[in-house]
């Protein structure tokens, strides 16, 4: 029953998000007409979960892959630095073009909908976004620092539908500025004005704090970014990952506040498509880490629970998505209860690290 349950909620929330993105880019006729053809898509992608499911093998609709370590900013509290998923270390071997093509290969034959791709800077890898942008029946929501758009990526990018830019700013200058360098915000409103200019659907991404969630979920916040052509906005909850951030982090009550204040907006503005991350937990059973609803693939290939739990014993060089899916610590997360387990921050897993840890070095590991 849980499973059906959990299936139940993931199929709707897919159904939901690409109802939303599509009310979003209803004054944006090329956008529309993809939105429908990937509608289509995404219903096939649905009965090909079901069918998994039917057979004892749960697909979770997305998949989150950091596909380079690499960045040109250096943000504080950056969760990808904090892991040491994002260096400046260019002996890194990232998994080639070839590889990703693959797993988006996998992942469309399985019935994944939606790849966010993520880095550090997914800009730096085009090879990689031209692989994705090879597969028209995924959503590739693009998480990015917006400081590296230049006009044959515009070009690019009004080409392939199938990759949404999303764009990170934590609220007006003196927010983005102090978290990501001087300069950055100005340089984010450039790009803004390019992709609008361009007709090029796009999203913002806004790590939320008990500094600025006022702010980030303020109306006039929202209104300036949809002005400037957003159709969508991301909010994720920070997580301490860097010693001395835990004043940072939002409290139970600034989540609930969190979720509150967007209801609050959608109900004013069903133009924008709002979603929190990770959001109420509590309507999908706990945490949708670990293949319940997603889990995330390194740049170097770790299958592993999620970005803020960089922890794994498999790598998708030598082994399929399928295989990843019943690996023994996805396994042991599932069969601990640790993922439907009451917590007080905003991630179950990174609260419970020590175990985490422990179960990926239990073995066996995928030969």
């Amino acid at each position: 029953m849980e499973n059906q349950t959990l299936q139940h909620y993931l199929e709707k929330g897919v159904k939901n998000t690409v109802k939303n993105i599509a009310r979003a880019s209803f004054k944006n006729p090329a956008e529309s007409l993809f939105l429908a053809s990937f509608a289509k898509s995404r219903g096939q992608a649905e009965k090909a979960r079901t069918r998994h499911e039917g057979d004892g093998l749960h697909i979770p609709p997305f998949l989150i892959a950091s596909i380079t370590h690499r960045c040109n900013l250096h943000c504080t509290g950056c969760y990808a630095r904090a892991n040491h998923l994002c260096t400046d270390d260019a002996a890194v071997q990232e998994l080639a073009a070839a590889d990703w093509r693959r797993l988006f290969s996998e992942a469309r034959q399985l019935g994944v909908s939606f790849i966010l791709l993520a880095g550090g800077e997914p800009f730096l890898r085009p090879e990689v976004l031209a692989a994705a942008a090879a597969f028209p029946d995924i959503l590739f929501p693009v998480f990015t620092n917006g400081t590296l758009f230049k006009a044959s990526m515009l070009i690019f990018l009004k080409a392939h539908r199938n990759l949404v830019p999303v764009l990170s700013i934590e609220g007006g200058q003196s927010f983005t500025d102090d978290r990501r360098g001087p300069g950055t915000h100005a340089r984010l409103m450039d790009a803004m004005a390019a992709l609008k200019n361009a007709g090029i659907l796009y999203g913002a991404s806004v790590t939320v704090t008990r500094d600025n969630q006022a702010l980030v979920t303020s109306q006039p916040f929202l209104d300036d970014l949809e002005s400037r052509g957003c159709a969508a906005v991301i909010f994720v909850e920070y997580v301490p990952v860097c010693a001395g951030t835990a004043a940072l982090a939002p409290t139970s009550a600034d989540r609930h506040a969190l979720i509150q204040a967007l209801d609050e907006r959608r109900s004013q503005n069903d133009r924008m498509f709002l979603i929190a991350f990770p959001g109420d937990e509590a309507a999908s059973g706990g945490c949708l880490a670990a293949g319940r609803g997603f889990f995330h693939i390194s740049p170097t290939g770790d299958a592993e629970p999620c970005p803020f739990s960089p922890y794994s014993d498999t790598n998708l060089r030598n082994h399929s998505l399928k295989e990843a899916l019943a690996s023994p610590l996805f396994r042991r997360l599932a069969d601990s209860g640790t993922l439907t387990e009451d917590h007080n921050g905003a991630c179950v897993l990174f609260e419970a690290e020590d175990q985490v840890r422990r179960f990926a070095a239990e073995g066996p590991a995928l030969p």
